[in-house]
């Protein structure tokens, strides 16, 4: 789906999408309904009532497979960034045992890592074109800046759980920025997206068929059809990417992680 679409408030996409989906019926229902005089509409006629239900059910599991997706997706960027602010914190809070200047450094570097995810690395997710190779260069040089100074200070020394909790605790930090950067990549497949539309216009069209002979039957069912299609493409639309839209994943935990107390 594009980006536009994606972007639009919810309100507004469901008109989009609604509206598309009953145009496409409407076309069907007026095609069939032209074509459907003397021979073909007795074909027509012809056309098994009980070929409505196996067509459904593929839509169905078409929509409850691509589905499944979005959902892992999103479950995945909110744990992704939720560890990053968890781990972020407990590098704030590990970085007291630090000599002052080496624990004043530390929480300027993380703040400013924050500050950067927030204002550059976000906007680049939700439009799907951040990259691993920027963006932790605050964190690598307050790791490596921390270790010199450790080495070196003659000050009270922090001890060797202390060293090795911030260093873990920035390595998950990477870590997790690495998942939820791959996450914002991800979405719906243009071929998922062929498969549902082509599977929806198929039953749309059965139905057609089915109730050639009375305009209203017909109207009423695929009326009550392409509402659910709408909605079902609706519902994986606004969340087809983590980051992107109404329902996008917010940088808020790690505002919250790294704000000061």
């Amino acid at each position: 789906m594009s980006d536009w679409l994606h972007n639009l408030p919810v309100g507004w996409m469901a008109v989009v999408v609604l509206g598309g989906t009953y145009l496409i019926a409407a076309a069907i229902f007026v095609g069939v309904s032209v074509l459907a005089k003397g021979e073909r509409q007795r074909a027509f006629k012809a056309v098994s009532p009980g070929l409505l239900s196996p067509l459904g059910v593929l839509f169905g599991l078409l929509v409850a497979f691509t589905a499944a997706q979005v959902w892992s997706d999103n479950d995945q960027a909110n744990a992704a960034v939720n560890r990053e602010a968890s781990a972020l914190r407990a590098a704030l809070i590990l970085g007291d045992t630090l000599p002052a200047e080496s624990a004043a450094y530390l929480r300027t570097q993380i703040r400013r890592y924050t500050a950067e995810v927030t204002t550059e690395e976000w906007p680049q997710m939700a439009a799907g074109t951040a990259t691993l190779g920027t963006g932790a260069h605050h964190l690598a040089g307050a790791l490596v800046s921390i270790m010199k100074a450790s080495a070196t200070d003659t000050g009270p020394q922090p001890t060797t759980a202390s060293l090795t909790g911030i260093i873990t605790s920035l390595q998950t930090v990477l870590d997790a920025r690495r998942q939820r950067i791959l996450i914002s990549q991800r979405s719906v497949g243009l071929s998922k997206w062929c498969c549902i539309l082509i599977q929806a216009v198929g039953t749309l069209f059965a139905i057609a068929l089915v109730h050639s002979d009375n305009r209203l039957a017909a109207i009423l069912a695929m009326g009550i059809f392409a509402t659910g299609v709408g909605a079902s493409v609706l519902l994986i639309s606004a969340y087809d990417r983590p980051f992107t839209g109404h329902f996008a994943v917010p940088p808020e935990p790690l505002l919250q992680a790294t704000a000061e107390q």
